[in-house]
Order: structure tokens, then C-alpha cells, then sequence
């Protein structure tokens, strides 16, 4: 057995290194962190009492800790642009907006790549295993703390998703009640988008966000385009398209959207339909391998039987 030249002296060490660098860069930054702060008091729009609640603001002084965490590593030019700008789409698309967002989720990384091989480290007996074996562990554990936020990641954008893919022909059917009752596009989409919170979260936390930017911005279009581009959905792209050309032709909005609700639902059937079309041929290797054992032994076990009683045993 061969041992390592490690101990949990210089671990020690390192450990304590990389947290003292790290309240460092935190205490230079809390000058700026402020002024940004109170930028973006001033500059923010107001937005809806839905958003005031999101995600984004995660309470807690860990979650704080995280965050300088990963808003340093943001801030050190370590991470390309293109790789930042997706992170940011993939978190817009998971219901998070923000520079908190992506520092959160850059500060797990962090943590993952750091917690994680210590407790490899620690599970591995201090080093006291074959120098292969200890390798191995440590490049494994150094991988799963960078990509496990990533999974993590992925599986609530792709929850947010379906929600909102879900929610949205409901939505609109209370948008039509809105228009129908006289409210301008603004204020029958900050409407929808309060009245909907309790029914369907990530909807109305979209339309409250699509509301906000049709309120502060000049170009609605633009408002209204960015509001499909930031889920990348279908569903709501079409929304977005039906909204634009109703501004643009002067169609009934009222009309549009219940025909665009029905196409929505008609999808979801078919989604269901063609689901259901699929169960006989995921069915089918269950039920020869527990199913048809059990059916040969009922039928043919008595005529085995007799047939074993015809040949008596000497």
C-alpha cells in the first residue's frame, strides 16, 4: 500500500488559503456591491408584486456568501463572454434574471469544486489507498462538483418550461376576459400576470416581466419579441407573433388569442395522443418478459402435469 504525500496539515492549509482569498475579494468588492446596488434601486423598474418574490432574492446568508463567491469569478475575467451570455439564457429560461442568478450558480460551482474533493479526500482514507485509485476519486469528485449544478440547472429550466407551457392557454383566456372588459395591452398583462401567481408561477412571473419592459420601453415590439426569445418556447413565440400582428394590422385581439388558445390546447391533445399511441410498444418487452411466462405456465402447466403422471419415475 502505498501513501501519498498528503496530510491533512497542508490540507488545512489550502483550504484556509482559498477561504481567506475569497473573504478578501468579497470585503473589495462590497464598496462596489453597494453603489451597484443603489444603481440599480434607481435605474430597476418597478415591477409587479410577483417578481418582488422570485427566486432570484434567496434569503439566507449562505446564499449571500455564494453569491460574492460567484460574482467575483464573474468579475475576474476567467469566464468567456459566450459562455457567460449562456449561462445567463439558461437561467433566464430557468424563471432566474439577474447578475444574483448567474453569481449563485457560478458560487455553487465553486463550492462543488472545492467541498467536494475534500470530502473524496477524506472518504479516500487521507491518501491511504493505490495512487491510481486516489486519482481517480479525485478527478471524478473535481467533475461531478463542476457539473452537478449544470444537472441541476437543467432539470428546473426544464421544469419552468413545462409550466409555463402548461399555464399559458389559461392565461390567455383570462387575457381575452381583460381586453374584452376594455384594459389597454399593458394593463390587461400586469393583470393576468397578478391574478395568475397563485394558479401558475413561472407564467405569471413572464407575463409580469413582458409587462414591465411594455411599461418602461418605447419599442414594443421589441418587448414582445424578447418575450419569447427569453423562454425559447414555441408556445410562446406564437403568443408573442399574434400580439405583434394584432398591433401591427389592427386585427381583434380578442378573436386571436381565443383561436391561438384553442391551437394551444389542440397541441397538448395531440402531445397526449401520440403519447398514449407509444404505451403499446414500451408495453411490449414487459409483457413478453412477466406476462407471457405466466400465461404458458397456466395453460400449459396441467397438460405438463399429466403428461409427467403418464411416465412414472422408477
Amino acid at each position: 500500500m502505498t501513501t501519498l504525500p498528503f496530510s491533512p496539515v497542508l490540507l488545512a492549509v489550502v483550504a484556509l488559503g482559498f477561504v481567506g482569498g475569497s473573504l478578501a475579494l468579497m470585503r473589495l468588492m462590497e464598496k462596489q456591491d453597494r453603489v451597484r446596488a443603489r444603481l440599480t434601486t434607481v435605474t430597476t423598474p418597478n415591477l409587479p408584486a410577483v417578481i418582488d418574490g422570485a427566486r432570484n432574492d434567496s434569503p439566507g446568508s449562505a446564499f449571500d456568501v455564494i453569491a460574492k463567491l460567484g460574482s467575483a469569478l464573474a468579475r475576474s475575467g476567467l469566464l468567456p463572454a459566450a459562455t457567460r451570455t449562456e449561462f445567463e439564457q439558461t437561467l433566464a429560461q430557468a424563471g432566474w434574471r439577474g447578475s444574483r442568478g448567474l453569481s449563485l450558480f457560478l458560487g455553487c460551482k465553486v463550492i462543488g469544486m472545492v467541498v467536494l474533493p475534500i470530502l473524496a479526500y477524506a472518504a479516500a482514507g487521507n491518501g491511504q489507498v493505490q495512487p491510481l485509485t486516489f486519482y481517480t476519486i479525485m478527478a471524478l469528485s473535481l467533475v461531478i462538483g463542476l457539473l452537478a449544478p449544470d444537472f441541476v440547472l437543467k432539470q428546473m429550466r426544464a421544469a419552468h418550461l413545462k409550466k409555463v407551457e402548461r399555464g399559458l392557454p389559461d392565461a390567455l383566456d383570462m387575457l381575452v376576459i381583460c381586453a374584452q372588459a376594455g384594459l389597454a395591452l399593458e394593463n390587461a398583462i400586469e393583470r393576468v400576470a397578478i391574478e395568475f401567481a397563485a394558479a401558475n408561477r413561472a407564467v405569471s412571473e413572464e407575463l409580469a416581466f413582458c409587462a414591465s419592459e411594455l411599461r418602461i420601453g418605447s419599442d414594443r415590439r421589441a418587448a414582445l419579441t424578447a418575450l419569447g426569445d427569453r423562454t425559447g418556447l414555441d408556445t410562446m413565440k406564437r403568443f408573442a407573433a399574434t400580439l405583434i400582428q394584432t398591433m401591427q394590422f389592427g386585427t381583434p385581439l380578442t378573436h386571436a388569442l381565443r383561436v391561438l388558445a384553442s391551437e394551444m390546447r389542440t397541441d397538448s391533445l395531440t402531445k397526449f395522443e401520440e403519447k398514449a399511441a407509444k404505451l403499446p410498444v414500451f408495453l411490449t418487452f414487459p409483457m413478453i418478459l412477466f406476462v407471457l411466462p405466466c400465461i404458458f405456465i397456466v395453460v400449459g402447466g396441467p397438460a405438463g402435469v399429466r403428461i409427467s403422471r403418464m411416465f412414472p419415475s422408477k
